[in-house]
């Protein structure tokens, strides 16, 4: 197994692959003047030329006001010319570069009968081979072998990404902050990450991954940043797309039921058409988009054979089989009030239904006696309504901006479970409802100036954020429910902060500094009947500065040093004090003793790109306080488990990300993503208060882990393309324990009809069914083996058209 650990760490270190995003075209803007009369000059002639050939890239004029603005030029080296009838041309070099998309050249003075001025150098986006390293973005469509899935499962396949139990994570962490254009929302939650596996990837345009935020962005989640864009289209007059895919899941029995349980799902229908509008004519554009998304799946086939210290082995499975109807409306208007002025209202409407028929029997080590059966129905309804404002002003100097934002969030979960308790003796009907209503107000205020050598960002955010909940429980005979454990709690969120950012941009350096301050004050208000926990909180004010610094090598070679600070505040689902019965025997609790997890990263990378392709790598290192984590435990007397979330003080993660992407020949192109870490979590000794008091230690984890990902496109003939994907993730380290190595095989096609307005595709997921998840999970007096044939195997089948 060492030999095998550091096979796969020397592996890791060979170039890996990705698709990085970067600004394509730049805005240049500038004001002309009489060198000597110091007034403005309309009507002047601004030309833009290529440095090695004198060729005319774009050409324009002064306003009234000597103001100039040049647009879609890319990035590089060019010649500036300025010229005006009675004055002496003027050429100076005009560097481009990839950090902003707006480079402001401040004034250009002409001077009348006189020599030209001396060559000024201008700065603020760099060719397209050398970006930023601190974002990356995926085009959704060009995801041939997800196509027609959920958003959740289109990212398994990004580079850098990888899913586990039904969230991402970047780099082994899934402490990641999701966002929707930009702005979090009830539908992916606010905190932990919640929702992806049922938002249709038809609604959505690309996906933008950010691994070392700027001070702009909201301090919480140190994995990084997951942006999610919403599809929207500006041509002029009415257009529009139209979808259907339907596709079939679990399509054999990867392994049989344990006796006397109801069948679980085979062959599950999956069906989604959407449908996109667009309309703008003069300052209006009004945009449509909706989506609809049916699945049956068997969302979970869970073998567990748990072991105590006494002797005692307890064989058990969980088997749920899951209908999902998840309906998402997005609707707005862009009303462009004049040249400098945008105004911007839409609104965002998800219904997600959630139907679950689960049956989870207990047996004895050998299957020859069945100790209980449980059998569930939960009944769940999640509804997020999100209504946005949006005003820009653009000042007169291009990227010269300021915008203003509201949003308001009202998400609700209204959950009924229903259990049947079946025992030898007697069999208890129990159950529980839960209503949960999120109010969250944003509102937030950014300023950008475009500057000669870069920009300036600074801005203001404010959050209010007020959950309350109320559990009821419906205890049956001989009830296991902690019926004293239920009632009210509120959970209450006030975040004020400042940012500001500069960023500095010359052909040989690079850098960007910032900082947030934040002030959290968190209130949690519990029922004051609850057995164990009471109302609880916390708050602080914190810096969270951001740091990157980059020298050029040459125009096609970059090295970057990295430095962030971030946060984990924890969520309302983790302090939440009622246990959660959907496993009968392994029962989850929150905490509200729970404190922020402060997380401090270095990363170093490096980029080097040539006609065809590039290569990139980072370094990084992860250091956390307060880690949160859930940790499993047994009470005396007692063999349920319970697991429960913690602060265990620290833990580390550090690793080489390498990617690369070559394209081979027109027919054919690929990209490697490898990436390799080490995770350790510190020893630590924590009390959990739930039900009854008492303590569990645990001595030092640490793992070598990794992941490859090989994307293989294919150019066919007859406007056909097809992708073949690869996963590899090796063995990982969780709480407690380890999960075990999982592969996977994606494969699909599509073709392009009707003069490119129609497209076909047929893809398959996890083709050959190997997808598996197994952990390992060691307790105090206890430890079990978990097995997981959850459906991963899904073939799609889906047509859209343009219009």
């Amino acid at each position: 197994m060492r030999i095998k650990i550091i096979i796969i760490f020397l592996l890791l270190v060979l170039p890996g692959s990705v698709s990085f995003a970067q600004n394509k075209v730049v805005t240049i803007s500038g004001l002309v003047k009489d060198q000597a009369a110091t007034t403005v000059l309309p009507f002047v002639n601004v030309v833009v030329k290529t440095a090695s050939d004198s060729t005319l890239v774009a050409g324009t004029v002064t306003d009234e006001e000597g103001r100039f603005s040049l647009t879609n030029i890319k990035p590089g080296n060019y010649s500036l010319e300025i010229s005006f009838i009675g004055y002496f041309t003027r050429r100076q070099p005009l560097f481009v570069g990839s950090l902003s998309e707006f480079l402001d050249i401040t004034t250009i003075e002409l001077a009348p009968n006189a020599k030209a001025l001396s060559e000024v150098e201008v700065t603020g986006k760099q060719a397209a081979v050398s970006e930023r390293m601190d974002k990356k973005t995926f085009s959704v469509e060009d995801n041939i072998s997800q196509n027609g899935g959920s958003v959740l499962q289109t990212m398994q396949n990004l580079p850098g990404v990888t899913v586990q139990d039904g969230k991402v994570q970047l780099r082994g962490s899934d402490k990641v902050t999701v966002l929707i254009d930009g702005k979090q929302t009830g539908l992916t939650g606010f905190g932990n990450q919640t929702g992806l596996d049922n938002i249709p990837a038809s609604a959505i345009d690309k996906i933008e991954i950010i691994n070392n935020p700027s001070a702009k962005y909201d301090a919480n989640g140190n994995a990084g940043i997951i942006n999610i864009i919403y599809k929207k289209n500006k041509q002029e007059g009415f257009n529009g797309k139209v979808g259907f895919t339907t596709g079939l899941g679990s399509l054999w029995e990867r392994a049989a039921n344990l006796p006397t349980i109801r069948p679980q799902y085979q062959a599950t229908p999956k069906i989604n058409p959407s449908l996109a509008l667009n309309y703008r004519k003069n300052k209006m554009n009004a945009f449509f988009q909706g989506d609809y998304l049916y699945t049956q799946t068997l969302n979970k086939n869970e073998f567990v054979t748990r072991t105590y210290n006494d002797g005692t082995i307890i064989q058990q499975q969980t088997k749920r089989n899951r209908n999902t109807g998840f309906l998402t409306l997005k609707s707005g208007i862009d009303w462009n009030i004049d040249a400098q002025n945008i105004f911007t209202i839409s609104g965002l409407y998800g219904r997600e239904k959630i139907i679950d028929r689960g049956d989870e029997p207990f047996f004895n080590a050998d299957l020859s006696e069945r100790l209980r059966l449980w059998q569930f129905l939960e009944d769940e309804l999640k509804t997020t309504a999100v209504a946005s404002a949006a005003y820009q002003h653009k000042f007169k100097q291009a990227g010269h901006l300021l915008n203003i934002g509201f949003n308001y969030t009202f998400h609700r979960e209204d959950e009924k479970y229903f259990f049947d308790n079946i025992l030898p003796t007697y069999t208890g009907e129990d159950a529980f409802k839960l209503i949960s209503d999120e109010h969250v107000a944003d509102f937030n205020l950014d300023y950008t100036k475009p500057l000669k050598y870069g920009r300036l960002e600074g801005g203001f955010k404010f959050r209010k954020r007020d959950i309350p909940t109320n559990m009821q429980f419906f205890p049956g005979l001989n009830s296991p429910l902690d019926v004293n454990a239920g009632g009210e709690a509120t959970y209450k969120e006030i975040i004020p902060a400042l940012y500001g950012n500069y960023v500095f941009e010359n052909p040989k350096y690079e850098a960007e500094i910032g900082v947030r301050l934040e002030y959290v004050d968190l209130q949690y208000e519990v029922n004051p009947n609850h057995p164990t926990y009471k109302s609880n909180g916390y708050n602080y004010t914190q810096p969270f500065p951001n740091v990157r610094l980059a020298y050029k090598l040459n125009d096609l070679n970059k090295i970057s040093l990295f430095y962030n600070r971030r946060v984990d505040r924890p969520n309302e689902v983790d302090i939440r004090i009622f246990p959660k019965y959907d496993d009968a025997e392994i029962i989850k609790v929150g905490n509200p003793e729970l404190r922020p997890q402060f997380t401090n990263l270095l990363e170093a990378g490096y980029k080097t790109s040539w006609a065809s392709g590039y290569f990139y790598t980072a370094a990084y290192h992860r250091f956390a306080d307060n880690t949160i984590t859930r940790i499993a435990s047994i009470v005396p007397g007692s063999n349920l488990i319970y697991a429960i979330f913690q602060n265990i003080d620290k833990s580390y993660n550090t690793g080489l990300e390498a990617v690369l992407t070559q394209e081979v020949t027109p027919q054919y192109s690929f990209n490697l993503n490898l990436n390799g870490y080490r995770n350790q979590i510190n020893g630590f000794t924590v009390e959990n208060k739930y039900p009854v008091l008492h303590t569990f230690t645990a001595e030092k984890q640490e793992i070598f882990s990794g992941n490859i990902k090989l994307n293989n496109t294919f150019r066919l003939p007859k406007n056909l393309e097809a992708q073949i994907t690869a996963i590899y993730l090796a063995p990982d380290l969780i709480p407690q324990g380890k999960i075990d190595s999982r592969f996977s095989l994606d494969m699909g096609v599509k073709k392009s009809l009707q003069n490119g307005k129609g497209e076909l595709f047929l893809n398959a997921a996890d083709l050959l069914n190997t997808m598996v998840i197994k952990r390992e999970i060691q307790g105090a007096g206890f430890q079990y083996i978990s097995t997981d044939y959850y459906e991963t195997q899904v073939i799609r089948l889906g047509y859209s058209y343009k219009f």
